[in-house]
């Protein structure tokens, strides 16, 4: 199991392909505040509705200083499909060998309905212009979660 990254880290680089093909690196976002954040699975309940809710407040993440990345072991392909499907503006990068994951602490033992299983780790982190960790929040729910981000950010 991977550790999880505290505030003052520095955010692990990664270049992953989004759901276009293109590669996505957290390096081209330096001199911007990202949120990155980790889900299981596109196309499913809860990763549809925290994904919507990122879209829904993208303007306003973006007013801010904000840009988004969604980060899932989903292969492309069905990214585009999510993309598509839900009409979703943020973006979304694949991660299918699970090394940024791990690399975030964000795929490891959890819960899931009562039982112990290996699997992605809901979590979001957030990084500064310098590409350090402001916050790194593990366990989230998909329901709220974007609220409480722009609650807590004082957005």
């Amino acid at each position: 199991m991977s550790e999880r990254l505290q505030p003052g880290d520095t955010a692990p680089a990664f270049t992953l392909p989004d759901a276009d093909g293109n590669e996505v690196s957290l390096a081209d976002h330096k001199g911007r505040k990202t949120i990155v954040y980790f889900y299981p699975a596109a196309l499913t309940p809860g990763c549809t509705k925290q994904a919507c809710d990122f879209t829904d407040n993208l303007d306003v993440l973006a007013g801010a200083g904000y840009d988004v990345i969604g980060v899932s072991p989903d292969k492309p392909e069905k990214l585009a499909k999510f993309r598509e499907k839900e009409n979703l503006k943020v973006t979304l990068v694949g991660d299918p060998d699970k090394k940024v994951l791990e690399a975030y602490g964000a795929y490891g033992e959890k819960k899931l309905y009562g039982k112990v299983v290996t699997g992605v780790i809901r979590s979001t982190v957030i990084v500064d212009e310098e590409g350090k960790v402001e916050r790194a929040l593990y366990n989230v729910k998909a329901t709220g979660h974007v609220a409480k981000i722009i609650k807590d950010l004082g957005i």
